[in-house]
């Protein structure tokens, strides 16, 4: 199977390893990850704007890339995957934007909706399926204990990711289930990191990251597993606890046998 693929920026500095062990997951599950051609940043932040068009123009002609291709558009990072979805929500519901978005796009590309947007881990749940991951394990997470966390961008707003319960989510648990460990449920699973005041308040970004991780510590966590790499960042360096925090593709990469070092 070949989806198309938007690494973004952070895969490519800060992430490394978010990309690299979605990559070589992929492969052993039968996927080839074909990264777009000429893709760009795709803006970082979903801007609420109504007239703000030139930072979704990125996340436009990648929806038209894939189109073109008749493949999924997958993403692995929770920021890109969100501006990727709701710029095509947006695209798809609202026709003055498209409209006006169109007449910046190339002569031979336009695009009104219609491209599948999964983050990866909607490709392992809906597409290739937790069953058929549980089934290609070789090394099983057997009694590892491990916090799902969720962050602001994976779920929100719900409405348009329609990725899960946004108050009660359980892709990640159903996941963490897949490879043979056991997931920690605890309330702080799905709050804000502060990752995006961090510069303003670092104090409250820090006292929001401790909050999680002693929550996590508290239930029994042994680690939390993410798919952001501004929340992975905030609270590594806020935390004051050992835990490690861990992307969700190093897991999977562990758990079929194909990760390295």
């Amino acid at each position: 199977m070949i989806v198309s693929y938007f690494p973004g920026c952070t895969l490519r500095t800060k992430a490394k390893e978010l990309d690299n062990y979605a990559r070589r997951s992929a492969q052993a599950l039968g996927i080839t990850l074909e990264e777009l051609e000429n893709w760009q940043c795709c803006g970082g932040v979903f801007s609420m704007g109504q007239d703000e068009i030139a930072t979704k123009l990125s996340s436009v002609r990648a929806l038209a890339q894939a189109q073109a291709k008749d493949q999924i558009l997958v993403s692995v990072c929770s920021a890109c995957h969100n501006v990727l979805k709701q710029t095509n929500h947006q695209i798809e519901t609202d026709p003055v934007f498209a409209d006006r978005v169109n007449r910046y796009m190339a002569p031979d590309m336009s695009y009104t909706g219609g491209t599948r947007v999964l983050h990866f881990l909607e490709l392992l749940r809906d597409v290739v399926g937790f069953e058929n991951i549980k089934k290609a394990v070789k090394n099983p997470l057997t009694g590892r204990k491990i916090g799902a966390y969720y962050g602001c961008l994976l779920l929100r707003p719900g409405q348009t990711m329609q990725m899960d319960d946004v108050e009660n989510p359980r892709i990640l648990e159903d996941f963490i289930r897949a490879l043979g460990a056991t997931p920690v449920i605890y309330a702080q699973r799905n709050e804000c990191c502060g990752g995006y005041i961090a510069l303003e308040s670092p104090d409250q970004a820090a006292k929001q990251s401790r909050k999680i991780l002693d929550n996590a510590v508290g239930q029994g966590a042994e680690c939390l597993v993410t798919a952001c790499p501004l929340c992975r960042y905030n609270l590594e360096k806020n935390g004051e606890s050992e835990m490690p925090v861990v992307y969700f593709t190093e897991l999977l990469a562990e758990a079929l046998g194909v990760k390295e070092g």
